[in-house]
C-alpha cells in the first residue's frame, strides 16, 4: 500500500465517483480505478459500493478511510516539519472551532498566519458538538481545535481567554433599557435555540435551568448568526457568545445576570509543528473579552 493509494481512495470517497476524483487529483481516470482495485485486492475487502447516487464507502471502507486520512495528514505534517526552517512552509493545517467561538478573533489570526506562510493551505470548519470535537482531537484528525473548556479538556490545553455569553433581544424589547439583563426577567419568553447535540444549546439550557426557567422553544437553528437575526426580528430571545454577534446587531445585545463566562482553550496536537505553534501565538494576541461591545451597550 502507498500514500498515493490512500489519497486516491479519500478522493473517491469525497467526490462519490472515480471520474470526479480523477479530475480533482489531475490524473487519468483509469489510473484511479486501477489503484483502487489494487488496494482492494491487497486488503481483501471491498472499499466502495455502487449506488444510484454514486460510490459510497462500505463498512470496511469507512474504517479504512479513517486510518488512511490520519496517515495522509501525518505525511503532510512530516513534509511541513522538514521545511520548518525555511521561509516556504507548505502543507495543510486543519483547524476546527466549536461553533460560535472565536468568530471575531480567528479570522485576524488566520490572516496573519497566511501572510507569514503564503503557501500554507489552511482548512477551517465549525463543529457544533463538543463531543465530536473531542473525538476528532483524540483521533489525531486536527492540528488545532478551538473550544470551550470542559471536563474532558486535555491537561496541556492552552487557555486563551474567556467568552462571555450575551442575550439578544428584539427591537423595542423592554429589557433593552437595562445595562445587564437578569435572566429571571425573561420568564415566559420564547427562545431561539440550537440543534439538540450542539454545545451552545447545552450552555443555554444549563443557564436557564440555573435561573429556574423552563424555556419555551420557538425555533431551533444551526448557526449563531441565524439565531441572532431571528431574535432581532422578534421571533424570540437567544443566548450566544459575545464574539458571535454579527456587526450591526450590537444595539440589541445585553450581558446577563448572573454572568455566563466560558473559558476558551486551544488544543494543539502533540509534537506541534511550526504552523500550529505560530497560529497558537497569534491567537494569544487576540482580545477575547469584547469590552468594546459591552461599553457600547452599558
Amino acid at each position: 500500500m502507498s500514500l498515493r493509494q490512500f489519497e486516491y481512495a479519500l478522493a473517491v470517497a469525497e467526490q462519490g465517483s472515480v471520474t470526479a476524483a480523477a479530475e480533482l487529483l489531475h490524473v487519468a481516470q483509469p489510473s484511479v480505478s486501477q489503484q483502487i482495485r489494487s488496494l482492494e485486492r491487497e486488503l481483501g475487502v471491498q472499499l466502495f459500493a455502487r449506488t444510484p447516487t454514486g460510490l459510497v464507502p462500505t463498512v470496511a471502507g469507512r474504517a479504512f478511510l479513517r486510518e488512511a486520512e490520519v496517515a495522509v495528514r501525518a505525511s503532510r505534517r512530516a513534509k511541513a516539519m522538514a521545511r520548518a526552517h525555511t521561509d516556504e512552509l507548505t502543507g495543510e493545517l486543519v483547524v476546527a472551532v466549536q461553533m460560535g467561538f472565536g468568530t471575531r478573533q480567528l479570522p485576524g489570526a488566520l490572516g496573519a498566519l497566511r501572510r507569514r506562510f503564503p503557501r500554507l493551505e489552511v482548512t477551517v470548519f465549525e463543529e457544533p458538538s463538543s463531543a465530536e470535537l473531542d473525538r476528532l482531537c483524540r483521533r489525531g484528525m486536527l492540528d488545532l481545535a478551538l473550544m470551550a473548556a470542559c471536563e474532558q479538556s486535555p491537561e496541556d490545553a492552552h487557555h486563551l481567554g474567556d467568552e462571555e455569553f450575551v442575550v439578544v433581544l428584539g427591537a423595542g424589547h423592554r429589557q433593552l433599557a437595562a445595562g445587564r439583563v437578569d435572566l429571571r426577567e425573561l420568564e415566559g419568553e420564547p427562545w431561539v435555540r440550537f440543534d439538540r447535540d450542539s454545545a451552545l444549546d447545552a450552555v443555554l439550557l444549563h443557564v436557564l435551568r440555573d435561573s429556574g426557567l423552563a424555556p419555551t422553544t420557538v425555533a431551533r437553528v444551526s448557526q449563531t448568526a441565524t439565531a441572532v437575526r431571528w431574535a432581532a426580528h422578534g421571533l424570540g430571545v437567544t443566548l450566544v457568545p459575545a464574539s458571535a454577534v454579527p456587526q450591526g446587531y450590537e444595539h440589541l445585545v445585553r450581558p446577563v445576570l448572573p454572568a455566563v463566562p466560558q473559558p476558551v482553550i486551544a488544543v494543539v496536537r502533540p509534537s506541534a509543528g511550526p504552523a500550529e505553534t505560530a497560529l497558537l501565538e497569534l491567537l494569544r494576541k487576540e482580545t477575547w473579552h469584547d469590552s468594546a461591545l459591552f461599553s457600547a451597550v452599558a
